[in-house]
């Protein structure tokens, strides 16, 4: 599998080579960068170039470069009952190993199970990615209790009185319905 190098000028990439090769050896990255796009799901997601704080240590092992550490974002969206704008903050862990490229890992794990290093270039965008998506709610809500919208006209049922009500005829009577209709207009003659 051929993977492309990481661009060095990206926010979430980094620089390892002060770590060297030394198990033990700890870098500290704290810094705000803009999101990447396409971070999240349909209809939720962290908007594009938004704030990103990411506090993470990477750590130099015997197999490669251990990222672990805290992201956090903002993403936004719409409710998915009553179609509201929702905004959470999340906060993801992040915890990864960074192959050295011909490393043990090379003949022990296949190229999609685990990240590598490219050169002294550790790309944290896949993991930051991952922790983010999988900590986003498929079905967002903007509260728990949202009763969604009336199916029959569409209207948030938040901004409905109590006692709105449609009223609806079972199409199989409704047959009989036009007769009674016409029963009692037979009457008022």
């Amino acid at each position: 599998m051929t993977t492309t190098a990481p661009d060095p000028a990206a926010p979430l990439v980094f620089d390892t080579a002060e770590l060297g090769r030394s198990s033990g050896t700890t870098m500290h990255v704290a810094l705000e960068v803009p999101a990447p796009a396409g971070l999240g799901l349909a209809g939720y997601a962290v908007p594009e170039s938004s704030p990103l704080d990411v506090d993470v240590h990477l750590t130099a092992v015997s197999e490669g470069v251990l990222a672990d550490g805290e992201v956090g974002a903002v993403a936004e969206g719409e409710c998915a009952r009553c179609l509201a704008p929702v905004q959470d903050a999340l906060r993801v862990q992040v915890q990864e190993l960074y192959a050295y490229e011909g490393s043990v890992t090379d003949a022990t794990t296949e190229a999609d199970e685990i990240l590598r290093l490219s050169g002294d270039l550790l790309d944290l965008e896949p993991a930051v990615r991952d922790a983010l998506v999988l900590a986003m709610p498929v079905t967002p809500l903007c509260r728990p209790d949202c009763p969604g919208l009336c199916a029959d006209c569409g209207v948030p049922w938040d901004e409905l009185p109590d006692d709105h009500v449609h009223e609806t005829v079972d199409p199989r009577w409704a047959g009989l319905d036009k007769l009674r209709l016409a029963d009692t207009d037979g009457e008022s003659k």
